[in-house]
């Protein structure tokens, strides 16, 4: 019998301290629940809330890295997980004591029952898989998409001019259907989001880490790119259900956060798409940024954002434009 590690978890956070402990706490919970042998690491990316002090107090056992800087979502995962590890060059060696799997996990994310065990139950019976996601949830219970289409020209539209409902929910934006989920059964998909995504060992060793040319956003979805490039399949397990409070770090910079997507978007076009793809995408966007001035400009006359905020937006949208 094995004695590697089933799984080794890794957990980036900025400023959510108090998320980050109930997000520990489900983790540890799952974990005894699924009788899986399982270690986390926490790499936090210069906290100013306690969220350090917290980590060492109350979770003594985990992995703790503490960054002086914020040194941006892909980074701080590649930390870890060459701390544990898994990188291109131990991920092979036959006698190496490393985890079977490693899973990216959001600071606001909280695991439900034996998910950590559904997700590997599945990756063991399913060979030709070299990723797979949680169903995610909001905290209410409601419905959260948790698997996407690698992006797509009508996506990018449809950010900006939704134009209809049922298409922001379609296919044609990158959504599966809520049947899907609601079935129970697992499904292929391009990629899960993020916020909780269970990789293989040797899918890792074969693609190598997280590009690290993404500061925040995206980064998951280039992984996956080089993964189902690599001949790896990708799936979604609805039954292993995870609650994702969405964003939680993010907010707290939204408009920096407008740029920061965008940065990374353009990234994953010139890295992946064709030169006519990348040309109409920055149009759009361009028309797009203008679309969500005008919108800035009414919450302001509406008494929705204040001067401060105003100016924020305006100046994130017109960097946008130029990048």
């Amino acid at each position: 019998m094995s004695t590697n590690p089933d799984l080794g978890i890794v957990i980036v956070s900025w400023n959510v301290r108090d998320l980050l402990a109930r997000c520990l706490d489900s983790v540890y919970a799952s974990l005894a629940r699924s009788n899986l042998r399982g270690e986390i690491w926490v790499v936090d990316n210069a906290s100013t809330d306690g969220s350090v002090e917290m980590v060492r107090h109350r979770f003594p056992q985990i992995h703790l890295i503490a960054n002086a800087d914020n040194k941006g979502f892909a980074a701080a995962n590649n930390q870890a997980l060459r701390a544990m590890g898994l990188d291109n060059a131990q991920c092979i060696m036959p006698n190496a004591q490393l985890p079977r799997y490693a899973m990216l996990l959001n600071p606001d994310t909280e695991v439900r029952e034996d998910a950590l065990g559904v997700l590997i139950r599945f990756m063991d019976e399913t060979p030709t898989a070299g990723v797979c996601g949680a169903r995610l949830t909001y905290p209410d219970g409601t419905f959260q998409h948790s698997a996407f289409g690698f992006p797509t020209l009508a996506q990018v539209f449809l950010d900006f001019f939704p134009l209809h409902w049922r298409l922001l929910e379609s296919r044609l934006n990158g959504r599966y259907p809520h049947r899907l989920y609601e079935r129970g059964e697992p499904f292929a998909i391009d990629h899960p989001l993020g916020a909780a995504m269970l990789v293989r060992r040797e899918t890792i060793a074969q693609v190598g880490l997280l590009d690290e040319g993404y500061r925040i956003y995206v980064e998951e979805i280039d992984w996956c790119m080089r993964i189902k490039r690599a001949g790896w399949a990708v799936y979604c397990v609805p039954r292993a259900e995870v609650i994702h409070h969405e964003a939680q770090s993010t907010r707290q910079v939204r408009p920096q956060m407008i740029v920061a997507l965008w940065r990374s978007r353009f990234y994953l076009f010139e890295k992946h798409y064709r030169p006519s793809f990348r040309w109409m995408a920055r149009r759009i966007v361009r028309a797009g940024m203008r679309a969500e001035a005008r919108r800035a400009r009414e919450a302001y006359r509406c008494g929705a954002l204040n001067t401060e905020e105003l100016a924020a937006r305006l100046a994130a949208y017109q960097e946008v434009a130029t990048l």
